[in-house]
């Protein structure tokens, strides 16, 4: 018995991006980072790499891994399709304290080796 199925154009291409996903942050990603990670380490212990490139590393493991949350984020700030602006209210903060609620003075900084040197005059 086969099966025919027709898939929409846009699920084809959203599968085909799940697909990318699950392959760059599938386990096999996971560990090839941390092995890049740990010989750009050991690299940069060994003095056999510049700061620079091992930078370059790091950050691209960062933004490899961050993918999801830096796009969501840009979807938020563009806003969603209705050209609603998708702005988060801040939750209300507390009031100030007025100026009858003054801070306590600050004590003078504690240093334990003033006039060690030195003895004391009374």
């Amino acid at each position: 018995m086969s099966i025919s199925y027709q898939a929409d154009p846009t699920n084809v291409f959203a599968a085909a991006v799940q697909w990318l996903q699950g392959t760059l942050l599938g386990t096999l990603a996971i560990s090839v980072a941390v092995v890049a990670v740990a010989s750009v380490g050991f690299l940069l212990l060994s003095g056999r790499i510049d700061m620079r490139r091992a930078a370059q590393v790091i950050f691209g493991c960062f933004i490899l891994f961050g993918a999801s949350s830096i796009a969501a984020g840009i979807m938020r700030g563009v806003g969603s399709e209705e050209g609603e602006s998708a702005a988060v209210a801040a939750p209300p903060q507390a009031p100030l304290p007025g100026p009858a609620a003054t801070m306590p003075a600050a004590a003078p900084p504690y240093d334990p080796y003033a006039g060690a040197a030195m003895p004391r005059r009374s």
